[in-house]
């Protein structure tokens, strides 16, 4: 094996690590924000999660990108990307206040089909019938999972798909952005766009916080910074086609920790859509790689 080889591999072992842990923490800080949302809006979560974030987004960039990572040429885009990022957050937040973790967390993972979708249908990118097929297999699979017309199906359960569509808005809203503008750029306008943004809503919303929630609160921006961190780097590291799939060992994670912290345990439905799910969204990432290697 070549020197070259050893690196590669060594650099794709690499990513693959740092997505593992980057997916964990992003858990980790779900189950965080869910034991806050029993006393706290959705709104004012987020808020003091970027608030209290934003310092280390900004040395994150400046460390990562450089003092040219702090500015931006095109603030607009950033804007809209804040929006969304706020309704994302907000609709996620509000669904795992009444859902299992791992109930929520298998629905959000419909949203790399509905990128494909809006990709197809409004930005006109060709999408062929394989990555259709797994489209529509995905959606099959949600509504395996949100059971409309039987007791099983509640309103609530529409939340963490409707948090797939923004999110899927948010990545698609990177394109207008200024195509020199590093990762680190990105992460810290959409992590300080959140902070202002929210501030003139959070007034309405406001609960004094408690002392004993502070650490959670810092802990959601401790492991929500990581995690997207690692993440970020994970893509830099390994092919996208490798780290893109373990994007869905959250669903392991959030099964875990739904069970230890509120007994919460999927029945075995849930386990099956989110498997076609998984399974579909998986395909239409590696076909989506084929294609932009073709």
């Amino acid at each position: 094996m070549t020197a070259l080889t050893e690196k590669s591999v060594d650099t794709t072992a690499a990513g693959i690590a740092l997505m593992t842990i980057g997916v964990a923490s992003l858990c980790v800080s779900d189950a965080m924000a869910k034991t806050l949302t029993q006393y706290y809006a959705p709104i004012q979560i987020m808020f003091l999660r970027n608030l209290i974030a934003l310092p280390f987004a900004i040395l994150i960039a400046w460390r990562m990108g450089g003092a040219g990572a702090l500015w931006s040429r095109t603030p607009m885009a950033h804007l809209l990307r804040g929006i969304l990022w706020i309704g994302a957050t907000v609709l996620f937040f509000t669904s795992i206040r009444y859902l299992g973790l791992a109930e929520a967390t298998a629905l959000i993972f419909v949203a790399p089909l509905f990128i494909t979708a809006i990709s197809a249908v409004f930005l006109k990118e060709q999408v062929g019938w394989r990555r259709w097929s797994a489209v529509l297999v995905g959606f099959a699979g949600v509504l395996v999972i949100v059971r409309p017309g039987t007791a099983a199906f509640e309103l609530v359960m529409l939340l963490p798909v409707a948090t797939a569509f923004v999110y899927a808005l948010l990545m698609l809203s990177a394109r207008f952005v200024d195509s020199a503008e590093s990762v680190w750029t990105l992460l810290l306008y959409l992590t300080g766009a959140g902070v202002v943004l929210s501030a003139g809503i959070v007034p309405f919303f406001w609960q004094a916080v408690r002392a004993e929630d502070l650490w959670l609160f810092a802990g959601i921006a401790l492991f929500g910074t990581a995690g997207m961190t690692l993440m970020t780097q994970a893509f830099r590291l390994a092919p996208a086609a490798v780290v893109a799939p373990l994007d869905y060992t959250a669903l392991v994670w959030a099964t875990g920790l739904g069970w230890l912290f509120w007994n919460e345990v999927p029945d075995s439905v849930t386990f099956v859509g989110a498997g076609i799910i998984i399974l579909s969204g998986v395909f239409t990432i590696l076909r989506e790689r084929k294609s932009d290697s073709d």
